[in-house]
C-alpha cells in the first residue's frame, strides 16, 4: 500500500526556518516525481516544490515556484525513501498546510503541475509564520 507521510511542520517567526519531510512506502519504482503543495487559509492548492527521485540530481530535476526559489530547498534521500523540503527565510505569507504528493507513470518520468494528476497524499502537515 502506497503511504506518504509529511513531518517536520510547527509555527516560527518570519526569517525563520523549517525543515519537511516526506516519507514514502509502498512505491514499485523508486523512480517518481514527488512535490510538495500547499494551501493556505481560502486560498487554492499551489505547487511549492518538486522533484525526481530515483534519478542522478541535475539540472531540470527540480521545480521550485517563483514565490520560494532562494528560499526553499527540495531534496532527496534515496537510501531513506524521503523528499525534504528545506524552508529559510520565512515569510507570513509562507503559513499553510503543507502537503506531498507522488506522480508514477511507467512511460515518462516528469512532474506534473496541477493537483489533478498526483493520486497519492499525505496528511498534510501544518506551517505558521508569525511576523
Amino acid at each position: 500500500q502506497v503511504q506518504l507521510v509529511e513531518s517536520g511542520g510547527g509555527s516560527v517567526q518570519a526569517g525563520g526556518s523549517l525543515r519537511l519531510s516526506c516519507a514514502a512506502s509502498g512505491f514499485t519504482s523508486r523512480r517518481k516525481c514527488v512535490t510538495w503543495f500547499r494551501q493556505g487559509p481560502g486560498k487554492e492548492r499551489e505547487r511549492v516544490a518538486s522533484i525526481l527521485t530515483g534519478i542522478l540530481t541535475g539540472s531540470g530535476s527540480t521545480y521550485y515556484a517563483d514565490s520560494v526559489k532562494g528560499r526553499f530547498t527540495i531534496s532527496q534521500d534515496d537510501g531513506k525513501n524521503t523528499v525534504y523540503l528545506q524552508m529559510n527565510s520565512l515569510k507570513p505569507e509562507d503559513t499553510a498546510m503543507y502537503y506531498c504528493a507522488a506522480y508514477f507513470n511507467l512511460y515518462r518520468l516528469w512532474c506534473p503541475p496541477d493537483t489533478e494528476q498526483y493520486n497519492n497524499w499525505g496528511q498534510g502537515t501544518q506551517v505558521t509564520v508569525s511576523s
